[in-house]
């Protein structure tokens, strides 16, 4: 492993951490940035299966004592039953769509243009949603029922478009269905890891011949960057939205998008020719 693809890999497992939680879309920032690094191919699409796995082990390991008292308590608490079931019901609408469309999504879909696009459609969205009046009926992630549980996993399928943000989807769909800024995030982070373990073992399975061992140091090094970064961005979301709303995070999403589309209307970078990775 040179120092360049080091560089590469430590620079890629820090945006994917940093981004796969936060409401600004880290598959959109994982597309940008490879272009800009020339990262791509095959390589690159078997490198970000292995750092997205380390992203969500980091939500893993940061619930770790829910994720077990859930697991313990299924068998005979209502409360665990309710909430396994909650998750699996919000689950299923990505799995259909993703099996149906991913291929289509992964060809038309993964460039920046779109991307673009997707981050400013997404913060105009994000500060509708914010400025509108809040009605909390769900105050605690234990408290959902099975119908929202199944709305907010609708509009999870909206983060297959590349810019959208798995984490801006079910967030601000958690707020317009009536949770609490601390419910909608926290399930959210639920959310994502069968949403995320599956994707990986789906793509992992289809790209099973792109995993050779020579680059098994390049994704250890991405996989463990990603884990810290991504139990930083946990952490630091959690003590943000105590005191804060989801509109920085909005205007982040415009003024990044409104730069891609400039740098592309100037003939800057040459957006419109990057292919998926």
């Amino acid at each position: 492993m040179d120092l360049w693809t080091a560089l590469q890999a430590m620079i890629l497992g820090v945006i994917e951490g940093l981004t796969e939680f936060l409401p600004i879309s880290s598959t959109g920032h994982q597309i940008v940035a490879a272009d800009l690094l020339g990262f791509s191919g095959e390589r690159a699409m078997a490198f970000n299966i292995i750092i997205q796995l380390g992203a969500i082990l980091a939500v893993m390991w940061e619930y770790r004592h829910k994720i077990i008292d859930t697991l313990c308590q299924v068998p005979h608490q209502r409360q665990a039953q309710r909430f396994t079931a909650n998750l699996l019901i919000a689950f299923l609408p990505a799995v259909v769509i993703g099996v149906m469309f991913s291929d289509w999504i992964h060809e038309y879909l993964f460039n920046p243009i779109t991307v673009a696009a997707a981050l400013v459609v997404g913060g105009l969205v994000m500060l509708w949603a914010e400025r509108r009046q809040h009605e909390i009926r769900v105050e605690e992630v234990d408290d959902m029922s099975w119908k929202e549980a199944l709305k907010i996993g609708c509009a999870q399928c909206l983060a297959m478009i590349p810019g959208t943000s798995r984490s801006a989807s079910t967030i601000i769909g958690g707020l317009l269905f009536g949770l609490s800024r601390r419910a909608a995030t926290e399930f959210s982070f639920f959310l994502a890891m069968p949403t995320m373990v599956g994707a990986a073992a789906y793509s992992g399975y289809q790209y099973r011949e792109l995993f050779q061992p020579g680059d098994l140091p390049v994704f250890a090094l991405g996989f463990v960057v990603s884990f810290i970064f991504a139990m930083i961005a946990v952490r630091g979301l959690l003590k943000f939205i105590a005191n804060h709303s989801y509109a920085l995070f909005a205007w982040y999403r415009i003024g990044f998008g409104l730069l891609i589309l400039a740098t592309w209307q100037l003939q800057l970078i040459d957006w419109s020719s990057a292919r998926p990775h």
